[in-house]
């Protein structure tokens, strides 16, 4: 058993442990969120879309900091993601089981809010737990998270090609399944133990991690992210309506293109955080990320579907240099025994306060530009995309960094 523990903890098995639960990880929503919304409107709940799109987002606005606060103060983060991703695949087998049984569309969105609710901390336990064992943190973790990347192709073109689920729940069960074995598999992670000394109830709810809004930085840093994660709700929601708009008949398959440009900028990231400066990545990021939704402004004007697939796969290299950078970015600038807590925040922001606003914005955009015939998409994505531009002039105008010798990764 020590024997076995030791070999568990050699550089090598971490990092093989790592990238197969960031695979399966990463597989879980490939299967059935880029679907969902074909799902919902083959079975004729079109206006359930938004609702449930916004579900997910709500539940992170709690679980996350607190998820983050057990990790600081009481439950070893490998164990504590190991038993929530066990209860999560559960609740999002019943979730589906409930829409292919065609039962109140409630029962769904309150099971996928207990989905949600067990997963929201995962990310970021996923990212404590890397950057505490992998040498060369910058460098290595990367290479672990483009595993997530991978997953999420994966599940892309199994429910296409292999599953034919575009427009089934049958996706959700894979998904579900996908989610299971990510738990079994996360017992074999290496031990994390708490390192927070917190007792306060403050403490336990996470809310420490907002005394990072005090540095200015920090606070421009978590307003413009969440920001930016307002038009990014669209991208899930509504790219593969689009598509299938196109003409696309494998539009969750088609989806996957972003992850092989995000694998790409997963190589390059590490070298990049290690050589420039945070804010000038985080710019690239924003500026790319205008210029994509405006490439699907333009397929909404010309009808071309290549200027929507250009988009789509501008979006991974977005995406990437934005996130995997500011991920990066919180844990080195954070007190190792608050580093739960920044990441649980950092989840609040990206996958709850934004995405929630962003779900209920991007849906009554859409309710009220695109019409029954098609029209309208133009405006819709170029609305968003000068809303990321807005992000891209506060962030240049009020963050500060450190310096020329402040590299994202130092």
């Amino acid at each position: 058993m020590q024997g076995e523990l030791e070999n568990r903890n050699e550089p090598q098995a971490v990092f093989r442990w790592l990238w197969i639960v960031f695979f399966l990880n990463g597989m879980t929503p490939g299967f059935w969120m880029p679907a969902l919304t074909n799902i919902f409107n083959a079975r004729g709940l079109g206006d359930w879309v938004s609702v449930a799109f916004v579900v997910p987002p709500l539940c992170a606005l709690i679980s996350p900091l607190i998820g983050g606060a057990l990790a600081d103060q009481r439950v070893p983060a490998n164990r504590l993601f190991a038993w929530a991703s066990v209860l999560a695949s559960g609740a999002l087998l019943a979730a589906f089981s409930s829409l292919d049984a065609g039962w109140n569309p409630w029962w769904f969105v309150c099971l996928l809010g207990m989905y949600s609710l067990f997963s929201g901390p995962a990310w970021g336990l996923l990212t404590v737990i890397s950057l505490t064992h992998l040498e060369h943190g910058e460098r290595r973790f990367p290479l672990v998270r483009v595993g997530a990347t991978l997953g999420w192709m994966a599940a892309g073109v199994m429910t296409s090609y292999v599953l034919g689920a575009d427009t089934s729940p049958t996706a959700g069960y894979a998904s579900a399944v996908a989610r299971l074995l990510c738990g079994v598999c996360a017992f074999m992670l290496p031990h994390t133990p708490p390192l927070g000394t917190g007792r306060s109830w403050r403490s336990r709810l996470g809310l420490d991690a907002f005394s990072l809004m005090r540095n200015r930085d920090h606070l421009v840093f978590f307003v413009v992210t969440a920001l930016f994660s307002i038009p990014l709700g669209a991208f899930y929601m509504y790219a593969p309506e689009l598509l299938k708009e196109l003409g696309d008949k494998r539009s969750t398959a088609t989806m996957t293109i972003a992850q092989l440009t995000e694998i790409v900028a997963m190589l390059l990231v590490g070298s990049v955080m290690l050589k420039y400066r945070v804010k000038t990545v985080l710019l690239w990021a924003l500026g790319l990320s205008a210029v994509r939704f405006g490439m699907s402004a333009c397929a909404g004007a010309t009808g071309s579907i290549a200027w929507h697939i250009g988009g789509i796969a501008l979006h991974g290299m977005c995406y990437t240099f934005y996130f995997i950078t500011a991920q990066v970015f919180m844990d080195r600038r954070v007190d190792p025994g608050l580093r739960g807590q920044a990441q649980g925040l950092l989840a609040l922001v990206t996958g709850g306060l934004g995405p929630l606003v962003g779900a209920m914005v991007c849906g009554a955009l859409r309710n009220h530009l695109v019409t029954d015939d098609g029209r309208g998409w133009m405006e819709f994505w170029g609305i968003l995309s000068a809303m990321i531009a807005v992000c891209f002039i506060i962030f240049a105008i009020f963050y500060r960094g450190l310096g020329k010798e402040e590299p994202a990764g130092s």
